[in-house]
């Protein structure tokens, strides 16, 4: 049944496990994005999702991986890169890569989305998928380094217990802060200043991925493997993740607003 919201044809890249943000994340991020609809874009969200709405299908994407039928989008949720590029061989890289990644299909769907003669169930993925990949976008670590699988082969110890550079990023200081994503979207977007919501909502796609490569490379640098990471850690990059996802929430409500209103 599931099938029938996607088209058949995916090409195979071996994945690797992750989850961006974890649940709250990718929830706070669509909760952000609500606020910042037009009332146009609004009613044909509230349209295509029906009694759903963006906080909750903000996950759908890593749910259905468990499904063999989609076992072949896991590819989509990063996009890995070796280190060491400057800014104009990544946004090279990265224009020219063809095998599935979170850039490129973050582009199909949106495609998709913006596409009224396709089928509204197609419609209704794509839009799911563009909510969730916004988020993965603004994860620094799904903007890694191939040879260490997006942090995932960086061991590391947080509060004592054995983890991965990437798993701490994707959910282990959103725990750490104790919020609930209601409250984690509130208490973010109530700080935002328009001006900067209007910067970040300028600034094109591909600049979000290489923010996200640039904050990568600095958080390697800091947490080699086999580090035992302190208390010091949270308060000193808890700026950084709220501002991800931040960026990513009004961001996401702009690509919408676009391509729906």
């Amino acid at each position: 049944m599931l099938k029938r919201f996607l088209p058949l044809a995916f090409l195979l890249l071996a994945p690797f496990g992750l989850r961006a943000w974890g649940v709250d994340g990718h929830r706070a991020v669509g909760k952000i994005a609500e606020r910042h609809l037009t009332a146009k874009a609004r009613r044909e969200v509230q349209r295509l999702l029906g009694t759903e709405t963006l906080p909750l299908v903000s996950t759908w994407p890593d749910e259905i991986r468990n499904y063999p039928e989609f076992k072949d989008t896991a590819p989509w949720h990063y996009v890995n890169t070796p280190s060491g590029l400057t800014q104009a061989q990544y946004l090279q890289t990265l224009a020219t890569q063809t095998e599935p990644n979170a850039y490129n299909m973050l582009q199909a769907k949106l495609r998709e989305l913006g596409d009224t003669g396709k089928p509204e169930a197609e419609r209704l993925a794509a839009l799911k998928f563009v909510v969730h990949l916004v988020g993965d976008a603004h994860q620094p670590l799904h903007a890694g380094h191939a040879e260490d699988k997006g942090g995932n082969d960086i061991k590391v110890k947080f509060r004592g217990k054995d983890t991965n550079l990437h798993s701490l990023w994707d959910s282990g200081l959103l725990d750490y802060q104790g919020l609930t994503y209601t409250e984690m979207a509130c208490q973010y977007d109530r700080q935002l200043r328009r001006r900067q919501v209007r910067q970040w909502q300028q600034t094109p796609v591909e600049q979000w991925f290489w923010e996200s490569y640039q904050s990568s490379t600095q958080l390697y640098q800091e947490a080699p493997t086999g580090t035992d990471i302190d208390y010091k850690y949270y308060p000193a990059h808890a700026e950084l993740m709220k501002q991800r996802i931040e960026q990513a929430g009004v961001r996401l409500a702009q690509l919408l607003n676009e391509t729906l209103g």
